[in-house]
């Protein structure tokens, strides 16, 4: 069960605004749905933290026997703070420098490489001493916004799939010991067929890659903002994977897990933002709702166009009156635009439904505010996993 308004006030009266407050029984749902979706397959899941890396979420993630993928070095150190075990890292990224595979390797995680340059530098320094996975471009349109579209043929995001014939030379020359096959296509995916035709590329690539034990399809789950909304099928994509292997056996003879970097899909619905009415300012076009908050805590509606559903927690009855709710940043931030709420009066908690992913994550110190809190609410019980910043904060590392 979602938490209650009841309890998003209680929180909010006790640690302030604004603040983000996280609910540990919502990912372990979620995590249950996949794992029950995809019980017939050999299926693995690596939570892709970079949607929210606080450490406290890491270790739940860990504690329900899910692993994590990273997408830069301190994302995996962070994930071994949190105790995850090496093996249970996956490190993906893209346009870094080969200094920070050099750091992964040594750290003893799994590793997905995107590009023919770093390709070639790991195969010079570690021959076939040390299992490498690969990330394909599949020239696939995929996901709800071209910004997080990730395998199309423009997309900076892996090799494309037409450079085949290099990666092969590379393996080749080398003795590169290809362990895992990679691909992404981006994220709000809908169509479970777009998983489908990734899988339909992997399957012409497979059988060049005698030691392989693994294909990851990435992540890009598909989660509703609002009723209606549309979302992933995930029973549905779990039959049709199931479907595809069964009848693409690898031609190699190996048995091949499957593994999917799901982020959005653990912690969107987790997270909540409540903020505190500062302002009510009458125009002729609207009615603007200033809150004690902005893109600088949650950017995706004005980064995305992305659409968050909004509630008046203090007003809960109030008629309803059709307002535009916009943030305290020196830019515009408008979280949304004549959206019909319980009458808003100065001093009412708003809250933001599905803020778990990239929110806080994509926060910053814009106009010398503040990141705000962040509470964990675990079997019942919240609790403060970070503070509000202070003044101190926006002048530590600052050369005084």
């Amino acid at each position: 069960m979602p938490l209650t308004q009841q309890q998003l006030l209680g929180i909010a009266t006790e640690y302030g605004t604004p603040v983000y407050i996280y609910d540990a029984g919502h990912i372990t749902a979620q995590y249950q749905r996949l794992r029950n979706a995809f019980a017939k397959t050999d299926t693995r899941f690596f939570y892709a933290c970079k949607a929210l890396t606080n450490i406290h979420i890491l270790r739940h993630i860990k504690n329900i026997g899910c692993d994590v993928d990273c997408s830069s070095i301190n994302e995996v150190k962070l994930a071994l703070h949190a105790g995850f075990d090496p093996g249970a890292i996956l490190y993906t990224s893209n346009g870094i420098h080969f200094s920070e595979i050099e750091e992964a390797q040594r750290l003893g995680v799994r590793i997905n490489i995107d590009s023919l340059s770093n390709l070639e530098k790991f195969g010079k320094k570690y021959g076939h001493s040390y299992p490498v996975g690969i990330r394909l471009r599949p020239n696939i349109m995929g996901g709800g916004n071209l910004k997080v579209s990730t395998g199309h043929d423009k997309s900076k995001f892996g090799i494309p799939v037409d450079q085949l014939d290099k990666i092969l030379a590379l393996v080749s020359a080398h003795d590169l010991f290809i362990q895992n096959l990679h691909i992404h296509t981006g994220s709000d995916i809908k169509d479970v067929d777009i998983f489908v035709k990734g899988i339909d590329v992997l399957f012409d690539i497979i059988p060049h890659f005698t030691e392989l034990e693994s294909v990851d399809l990435g992540g890009g789950f598909k989660v509703p903002y609002k009723e209606g909304d549309p979302e992933t099928d995930i029973e549905r994509l779990a039959q049709k994977v199931a479907e595809a292997f069964a009848n693409h056996p690898n031609p190699n003879g190996k048995h091949l897990q499957v593994w999917f970097e799901p982020g959005k899909f653990l912690v969107s619905g987790a997270g909540y933002l409540v903020t505190e009415v500062n302002v009510l300012k009458e125009t002729a076009a609207t009615t603007f709702a200033g809150v004690n908050s902005g893109f600088n805590h949650l950017i995706r509606p004005m980064f995305y166009d992305a659409y968050h559903r909004i509630e008046n927690l203090s007003n809960p009855t109030g008629a309803k009156k059709t307002y535009s709710i916009v943030g305290n940043i020196c830019e515009t931030d408008t979280f949304a635009w004549d959206r019909e709420l319980n009458e808003i009066r100065e001093g009412d908690l708003l809250v933001f439904y599905n803020a778990g992913a990239y929110g806080f994550e994509m926060s910053s110190n814009f106009n010398s505010r503040f990141k705000p809190a962040e509470v964990l609410v675990e079997n019942g019980e919240a609790r403060l996993i970070r503070r509000r910043d202070v003044f101190e904060d926006l002048l530590k590392n600052q050369a005084l």
